[in-house]
Formats: C-alpha cells, sequence, structure tokens
C-alpha cells in the first residue's frame, strides 16, 4: 500500500495515553469533514505503537496498525466511550531492544532507540500529508518532534487530568469531573450510614483539577492535591470536624494520585516506568485512609473513627462522554480540519476564555499546566479559594500554564 494518496491528499489520525471519553466523537468529526472535503483518512492503531510497526510492503498484513476510515466506521463508534482504534504509550524515540519490531531488529539493537527514522518513512509509505495526534502532553510532545521534523501535524489535547499546557479544556475532563461527583455522592449512603471518613482517590499525577473542581461542586469536604504537600493532622482535624458538623456524622476528602504528604513523595506500585519515564501511581489513598483512623482519636475524644476508602480509578475514564465531552471532540475535530484546509499546521487546537482557538503545537512542551496554589487552593482548609467568578473560564482554573 505504497500510495493511497486521493485527490486532496490523506490525513493521518492517531489517539495516544490513556482511553478517556471523547476521542471516538474526535475521530468522528475529522473523519466525516475530512471526507466530504475530499481527503482519505487513515486511523494508525495503538497510537505511536502502530507508527512503529508498520511493515513496509504491499503484501504484509498492516491491518493491525492502520485502518482506512470510512463514515459508517466512524459513526458506529462516534457516540462511545473510549477509542475503537486503540491506544498505547509508546514513545517512538524511546524504544527499549525488547520493544523493537522484529522486522527492524537487525538495524535497532542498542539498549534505547530512537526509531523516528521508521515513524518518518511509514507516515510517507501511507501517503500521509498531514497528522492529527489526539492525547496528552506525553502523546502530543512526539507529535512537536515529529512537526520539527517536517511533519504537517495539528494536534488535539486530551487528558482526564486537563494539564495540557496552552488550553482551558482537555478532551475528557467533562466526563471525569461529572462520574468522580456522581460516584462521591453514591458512596455518601454508605459513609453516612456507617458514621465514617470516606477518602476517594482520583487521577491526577502532577495537577490537582479533577480533585478540585468536584470538591468546589460540593462532592467533597477537602481535597489534597500534588501541587501542595499536606499535613495529616490538619487534614485530620479538618474531617473530623467536617464530621461532627454533618447531621449524617461523616465527611469526604478527595486525593489526587500524586498527592504527597508533608516530608514526603509520590507514592508508586512497584515495577517499572512507562516509556515516558512514569511509574505507575497508586496507594496514596490507602496511606491516607490507614493514617487518617490512626489519627482521628486525637480530635474525637479519644475514639477512633473508622474510614471507607475507594480508588475511583477507571470507573472515570470509561463509558460513554457526556454533554461537552461530545461537544468539544466534535469542534475540536473541526478546527483541524479548517487549519489543514487553509494549509496550517503545527498548530494545537484550543479552548481559551471560552473561544476556540488554537495555538503553536510548541505550547504542549514550552510549561506546565498545574493548580496555581496561591490563587485557587486554601492552605488553611485544605479546599478550593475563589472569591469571584466573574469573568472567569468555565473550568474556573484552567487558563494560566505555569
Amino acid at each position: 500500500m505504497a500510495n493511497i494518496k486521493t485527490k486532496k491528499g490523506v490525513i493521518g489520525i492517531l489517539t495516544g495515553g490513556g482511553d478517556v471519553p471523547g476521542l471516538n466523537p474526535a475521530i468522528r468529526a475529522v473523519t466525516i469533514r475530512a471526507i466530504r472535503e475530499g481527503y482519505q483518512v487513515v486511523g494508525i492503531r495503538r497510537g505511536w505503537g502502530g507508527a512503529i510497526d508498520i511493515v513496509r510492503d504491499k503484501d504484509a498484513d498492516n491491518s493491525r496498525n492502520y485502518q482506512i476510515l470510512t463514515e459508517d466506521v466512524v459513526n458506529r463508534a462516534g457516540r462511545t466511550g473510549g477509542t475503537f482504534i486503540h491506544t498505547s504509550r509508546t514513545r517512538p524515540s524511546h524504544v527499549s531492544k525488547n520493544s523493537v519490531p522484529d522486522h527492524l531488529k537487525d538495524t535497532y539493537n542498542e539498549e534505547m532507540n530512537d526509531l523516528t527514522p521508521e515513524v518518518l518513512k511509514n507516515l510517507d509509505y501511507l501517503g500521509i500529508d498531514y497528522l492529527i495526534p489526539i492525547g496528552g502532553d506525553d502523546t502530543l510532545s512526539y507529535g512537536v518532534r515529529l512537526f520539527k521534523e517536517g511533519v504537517n501535524v495539528v494536534a488535539i489535547p486530551k487528558t482526564m487530568d486537563n494539564d495540557v499546557p496552552g488550553t482551558d479544556y482537555c478532551i475528557g475532563f467533562s466526563t471525569c469531573v461529572t462520574r468522580t461527583i456522581a460516584m462521591t455522592h453514591d458512596l455518601r449512603t454508605s459513609a453516612g450510614s456507617h458514621e465514617r471518613l470516606l477518602v476517594l482517590e482520583v487521577f491526577g499525577r502532577y495537577a490537582g483539577f479533577t480533585a478540585m473542581l468536584p470538591t468546589m461542586a460540593g462532592a467533597a469536604d477537602r481535597c489534597v492535591i500534588p501541587e501542595y504537600k499536606f499535613n495529616i493532622e490538619q487534614l485530620t482535624e479538618l474531617l473530623v470536624e467536617d464530621r461532627k458538623k454533618n447531621p449524617s456524622n461523616y465527611s469526604v476528602v478527595l486525593i489526587s494520585e500524586g498527592a504527597m504528604f508533608e516530608g514526603g513523595e509520590m507514592v508508586f506500585e512497584a515495577g517499572s516506568a512507562d516509556a515516558y519515564g512514569h511509574k505507575k501511581l497508586g496507594g496514596i489513598g490507602d496511606l491516607v485512609s490507614a493514617e487518617l483512623r490512626d489519627h482521628s482519636a486525637k480530635f474525637n475524644n479519644g475514639k477512633t473513627i473508622n474510614v471507607i476508602n475507594q480508588k475511583l480509578g477507571y470507573m472515570v475514564r470509561c463509558g460513554d462522554p457526556d454533554a461537552i465531552d461530545s461537544i468539544v471532540p466534535m469542534a475540536y475535530g473541526n478546527l483541524a480540519l479548517d487549519l489543514i484546509l487553509n494549509g496550517i499546521h503545527g498548530r494545537l487546537v484550543v479552548l481559551k476564555n471560552g473561544r476556540y482557538d488554537n495555538v503553536p503545537v510548541e505550547a504542549v512542551v514550552s510549561s506546565k499546566k498545574l493548580v496555581e496554589v496561591k490563587k485557587h487552593y486554601n492552605v488553611e482548609r485544605l479546599r478550593p479559594s475563589y472569591r469571584s467568578f466573574e469573568m472567569k473560564p468555565l473550568f474556573i482554573m484552567t487558563t494560566e500554564a505555569v
């Protein structure tokens, strides 16, 4: 399949990193608009994994690595969650010896290998004129690398943590917040029935937006976030006081997975890091729960308070997208096509201050997007801080990168 060019050209699209609701609507939007404008769309499967696995031989079976997208295919998947073209955390510039595809092992046999030359050849083999990667800062950082190598990249931001710099909104964030609020309210019945403290661990490696917004919406009494190392005695005292004030005698705290005890570091599961150097986080909710129970008697007249501990995990990233994660991906897909139709590339489509726009794709690697503690987090109360919502963006604390 050395050349699949059509009248106007070929657009490649891929999804990388963790799945979120809203990816399929974005793929659908890109595909339908592109086909109607005279382009062919190639879905590269398993993110950057498919981009390095392609065998450039017309007789090779590359069905696991890419597929031609049609309106029928994307219409069936467009209303669903996840990504039907699959995803991975592959980083083509850092591929371990064991992960090099079999047909490339003779050429790339170092302990760590940069397969970017193969990616470029594979994109050329597919005849791709424009590439639309959908992902978080890891996936899109490699998109920046390809742009610098001469690939016409137009990127779409996706991450439930909402931490891609340059944009107020990333696909998946609204559904994550919506699910977190709903599940927290569901778990209140158990917490109240047993008069316990309720600890919920949520996603958020470096940024605490997924804990902050549900707390601001009233789902929790307190939240602890990666941007501020918390004192366990302070948290315990606040939660015990919250519990006393609650007629049902319980209180709730949301814990970002990247949160850290005062004087401590992030909590990781055993195992190796992924291709981007990230070790799997896990266990902070368990540790906080144990510490809260141990410290609770000090603030409760000598009586220990039991804890309900729940990690929400993949429950907030599975299933169908909510309204915002159905509408924004449709708009992002069309924004990407607008750029392509105008011959513009090297851009990231974004939402800024309630309006759709685009910025240089290099914004992804130029800064970090984190909760601004001084502006948005009350370190005395361990909860969001706000005074006025006038002229604030939809999600309040997501405008500026720091």
